[in-house]
């Protein structure tokens, strides 16, 4: 069973969604000012909502006779909780190439005596 950090991910994988997920922080927007910033039909974005919405990185409000969309903070925080599992080792793997690099350009060290 995934996660709701791995949902999260997965439903970002997909240009069209990210596109709309980064078209959301400043403000909240409907469907329509959605499809015309992403160039898409209002169709594809409601989908593509949906998506967003089910992973938690959406969340929305009627106003009026339309719906407006805005960041739902809770998804957002599963999948950093999810890449922050993997930060120590990312981070450990990359000092030691580094490390490792660092010992080729230098070369082989004198032997003392």
């Amino acid at each position: 069973m995934a996660t709701n950090g791995v949902r999260a991910i997965e439903a970002l994988a997909d240009p069209t969604r990210r596109a709309i997920f980064e078209a959301l922080p400043h403000a909240q927007r409907s469907v329509g000012d959605l499809a015309a910033d992403v160039g898409v039909s209002s169709s594809a974005v409601s989908q593509h909502l949906r998506v967003l919405r089910e992973a938690r990185l959406v969340m929305m409000r009627p106003d009026g006779n339309r719906r407006l969309y805005f960041l739902d903070p809770r998804g957002l925080a599963d999948a950093r909780d999810y890449v922050e599992r993997f930060w120590p080792s990312a981070i450990a793997a990359y000092s030691a190439a580094v490390h490792t690099a660092q010992l080729e350009e230098d070369g082989p060290q004198p032997t003392r005596r």
